[in-house]
């Protein structure tokens, strides 16, 4: 309807191989009742291993049946949850510096490691995708289940890293008021092919997005610096810029005060500084960059920020 009104371009129809497994049901469409789920066209209801009941009062709105690479199915259920509210305020504020010998390098010189999910099941991946290889393409159930092995792996990879950035981004929100991150370009940065691996394994832009709408349901703060703020070359103790930092060097003497950084630490710690001027003052994190007259530009572009 809505491409003959001319609202919307033509339909783009769901791929039997590419397109994921799902379908979604309006209230007219399932039943809820007693905690058993009937779906439209079913005399029995589901036999569901629920991961949580919904909360006291919760009526769902919208179910979603996915079923996913590695052949597992999945029910969704859309409801508000009203233990969702805004936590208590506090003082506290941190920054945080994403990386990849550790995962997160906080501002209080905590560091958290990186549990390299990928690289515990690289041995079983790899030979799995070699039996996949070796099976002749068509549809034939011999290659189908080595595929369903090497998406099993892909699957429990995925569900560690998630289960794991999930209880970190909990804890960092539930602790601090304000939280500053920088603006990591992933898309860019995985075209490295010596870090493309490592770096889609850490998983920055699932947690980013956790802390995202997790500051919004806890009324926390969340600060995005922008990514060409030199964190890790400038001194958080007397503000000097170093004129070059190696991704090599993970300490260094400030030749300005004498003072030495970790590496990680300091930019943590220049993070947190940037995003708490920008909640207070409304100050650019932007460094200082010529104009092509040679003069030093005044009006610097804002720093993006989400909450």
């Amino acid at each position: 309807a809505g491409f003959f009104a001319k609202r919307a371009k033509y339909p783009r129809f769901k791929s039997r191989k590419k397109s994921r497994k799902s379908a979604e049901y309006t209230t007219s469409g399932f039943r809820f009742r007693s905690g058993k789920l009937t779906l439209a066209k079913m005399s029995e209801p589901l036999s569901i291993a629920w991961s949580r009941p919904l909360p006291e009062g919760a009526s769902p709105s919208t179910v979603t049946v996915s079923q996913d690479s590695a052949g597992r199915w999945f029910v969704s259920l859309l409801c508000e949850d009203p233990a969702v509210k805004p936590l208590p305020a506090t003082d506290s504020a941190i920054g945080i510096d994403a990386g990849l010998d550790h995962l997160l390098t906080l501002s209080t010189a905590e560091k958290i490691a990186n549990p390299r999910h990928e690289r515990q099941d690289r041995a079983r991946l790899a030979l799995a995708q070699r039996r996949l290889a070796k099976k002749a393409r068509g549809d034939g159930t011999n290659r189908a289940k080595a595929r369903r092995k090497v998406a099993r792996i892909h699957a429990r990879i995925a569900d560690r890293r998630r289960d794991h950035l999930h209880k970190l981004t909990t804890r960092l929100v539930r602790e601090n008021q304000t939280l500053v991150i920088e603006d990591l370009t992933v898309r860019n940065m995985v075209k490295n092919r010596h870090l493309a691996r490592a770096i889609s394994d850490a998983g920055w832009r699932d947690m980013r997005t956790m802390l995202e709408y997790k500051a919004a349901w806890y009324g926390r703060n969340l600060v995005v610096v922008d990514r060409w703020f030199p964190s890790s070359r400038l001194c958080s103790h007397c503000g000097m810029l170093a004129s070059k930092m190696p991704l090599n060097v993970r300490t260094w003497t400030c030749d300005g005060c004498g003072t030495t950084h970790d590496r990680d630490v300091n930019a943590a710690r220049n993070v947190k500084a940037a995003g708490l001027a920008v909640t207070v003052c409304g100050a650019g994190v932007r460094p200082q960059r010529r104009t092509p007259s040679g003069q030093s530009a005044t009006k610097q572009k804002p720093p993006r920020r989400e909450l």
